[in-house]
């Protein structure tokens, strides 16, 4: 089969798009590993089906590297909308995506009928540690002591739709080994259907810098969910106060996170890199 595809990239999270409005893709699990391979395939942090859906504009399944489904990805469904935007499934300003977190509403940022930047809202926080899931007592964790590979960390934990570990360091996230240090948050027993783990560094009074481990995927170059969840884990850790726009610096590029009582809408680039034809 010959099936055509989109490459695009929310701040260097770049991902392979189908569109399953037009095209039937089977088996997304085994594609994934093999067309996300960066010198033998087409390469991407692992492969996005765009489906018809019953209850929004579209459908997003996301699947990572290694084939594991994801439930959500904050820069994925940026693209989403950019590209039921662009085809013009949904020429509107607002749009909507399901995903296996529930819909997610996107306000579109066009210029000339081609959408350059979307804001998504997250929805709230989870902080229930059996709802993240993470094998930890009390009703929420902010600022624990944890052991990891025999170190110790500070690590808030929280869910965007994935689990999230936040790690707030003065140390400098270039100098991690996050090659080393990485697989080992994701497969520790703590964590029952693993963890997306960032490594955060406060810069300035409106700023992160971040480096993300993420399950399935290993380094990407941004993690939208974990940009939202680093934000999160600040502002309840008291580095910042709720309702501000705060940058997170991130291999890939930046997002702009706002954290309130309504819940953290997400801003960033969504960007189309190209398109071609793949046969499977």
């Amino acid at each position: 089969m010959k099936i055509p595809f989109w490459k695009m990239h929310g701040a260097g999270n770049d991902y392979i798009y189908f569109d399953c409005f037009k095209h039937n893709v089977a088996e997304p699990e085994k594609l994934s590993v093999v067309l996300s391979h960066r010198r033998f395939s087409i390469g991407g942090d692992g492969v996005i089906l765009i489906c018809p859906s019953e209850k929004a504009d579209a459908k997003m399944r996301m699947f990572n590297a290694d084939g594991s489904e994801g439930k959500m990805c904050g820069n994925g469904v940026r693209c989403v909308g950019k590209y039921i935007y662009d085809v013009g499934y949904a020429k509107k300003d607002s749009v909507t995506v399901e995903t296996l977190s529930g819909v997610k509403k996107l306000d579109i940022h066009a210029e000339n009928g081609v959408a350059r930047g979307v804001t998504v809202d997250m929805g709230k926080p989870e902080f229930s540690p059996g709802k993240i899931p993470v094998y930890l007592p009390d009703d929420r964790v902010i600022a624990r002591e944890i052991e990891i590979g025999g170190e110790s960390y500070t690590a808030s934990f929280v869910s965007m739709g994935n689990p999230h570990c936040v790690i707030i360091d003065e140390k400098n996230p270039d100098d991690i080994d996050i090659e080393k240090i990485g697989p080992k948050f994701e497969r520790d027993p703590m964590f029952p259907e693993g963890v997306n783990t960032e490594f955060v560094s406060v810069k300035g009074q409106n700023a992160l810098d971040m480096r993300v481990w993420e399950r399935g995927s290993g380094e990407t170059w941004a993690c939208g969910t974990g940009a939202c969840a680093a934000v999160v884990a600040a502002v309840e850790n008291g580095i910042f106060s709720k309702n501000r726009d705060i940058t997170v610096k991130l291999k890939g590029g930046e997002l702009v996170i706002r954290y309130g009582a309504e819940g953290v809408r997400m801003t960033g680039g969504a960007v189309k890199s190209f398109e071609g034809v793949v046969e499977v």
